[in-house]
């Protein structure tokens, strides 16, 4: 079964690169490059929620609007840490933009090992609703690829909770570039001396939790100035290929929300990562989403009916048969009709 698994997903995946091959590659590479962290012997895992300010570099008016970001670190070893990141620039005035970084920092401790000072830089695709050059349509979706350097200095403290004062550069290399200013909270999910669960438990957990079906519901939102927004529905069949990795079919209903009404199946392969004795998990995911929608009548348009899809998912395990899985779904498409699709749902293990 894993076998075919693997196939269907290349088979989309083959279409997704004559597509999308932009968004394909740093999709891939993203996806490698986290395995190859989270696969090597991890001193700690950080999670971090950050809110503030940003403002555009632009030569002719510099805009200001807020700014957030969620990130995972890990620690590779005493000096350098990797890390994944979604930045959400705001609302500046024509542009409404967010993206992903993946970044690998420098980082020194200080006043004891409680404060961590570092800098970071690394790939950034971002995902930008912006005025289009032509009168058309009123807004357009722009892709396109960009470099974050990063300024950060982190406290630690006695328990897991950690404190982040943070500096992003954005330079998209003639599109906006921007600079902001971030305070935020972290936690550890994991410190290097926790004891490791008894050997029978994740023999049990991995022989009866190889298969998960989740149904979602949630919420649609289109990329677009206004964010029109629809009901989502969704149904997800989830299997654990190797430790780190999974691969996802999933039907997905994207409801009417007068700029689309879509429903399609998408194929996902994922780099996982279980915390806590695996009670919480968390995700990425990339891959390719064949569906049609009713609103644009392009059914005989090959380019507009396969989209990319990247996905963040997080898990908690109630039992090892039940789980809460919420996911983050942004859908990438060539027509200007990029959405976010959050939902959240109940989970079967078997």
């Amino acid at each position: 079964m894993t076998e075919s698994n693997l196939n269907l997903f290349h088979q989309h995946a083959c279409h997704l690169r004559l597509c999308k091959p932009a968004l394909y590659g740093v999709s891939c590479a993203l996806t490698v490059l986290l395995f190859q962290c989270t696969a090597t012997a991890a001193i700690a895992d950080e999670l971090f929620g950050l809110g503030g300010m940003v403002q555009s570099q632009n030569v002719e008016k510099n805009d200001s609007s807020y700014s957030w970001q969620l990130e995972y670190r890990e620690q590779l070893n005493e000096h350098f840490t990797a890390s994944l990141s979604y930045l959400n620039e705001g609302h500046i005035p024509a542009h409404h933009r967010d993206g992903h970084a993946l970044q690998l920092w420098m980082n020194t401790d200080v006043i004891e090992r409680r404060l961590s000072l570092s800098a970071g830089i690394g790939p950034y695709y971002y995902f930008d609703t912006t005025v289009p050059s032509t009168s058309s349509t009123t807004y357009t979706n722009e892709h396109g690829f960009g470099a974050a350097f990063s300024l950060a200095a982190i406290l630690r403290t006695e328990t897991p909770w950690l404190f982040q004062l943070r500096a992003n550069w954005i330079q998209t290399f003639g599109r906006m570039n921007t600079v902001s200013a971030l305070v935020g909270v972290g936690y550890q999910l994991d410190k290097p001396s926790q004891t490791k669960p008894s050997d029978d438990r994740p023999n049990v957990w991995i022989k009866t939790c190889d298969n998960e079906i989740t149904l979602f519901v949630g919420r649609t939102i289109t990329n677009s100035f206004d964010s029109e927004r629809s009901t989502a529905l969704s149904i997800e069949y989830r299997r654990r290929l190797l430790k780190y990795l999974d691969w996802t079919l999933s039907w997905l209903h994207e409801g009417d929300n007068r700029l689309i009404r879509r429903d399609g199946m998408a194929s996902q392969l994922w780099v996982v990562k279980d915390f806590v004795n695996d009670r919480i998990s968390l995700g990425l995911g990339t891959g390719a989403y064949l569906a049609i929608d009713q609103q644009t009548n392009h059914y005989q348009d090959s380019d507009r009916v396969i989209s990319a899809i990247s996905t963040l998912t997080g898990s908690y395990h109630l039992t090892p048969r039940w789980s809460l899985r919420a996911s983050w779904n942004r859908i990438v498409t060539n027509y200007d009709r990029d959405t976010d699709v959050i939902v959240g749902g109940v989970g079967y293990r078997f």
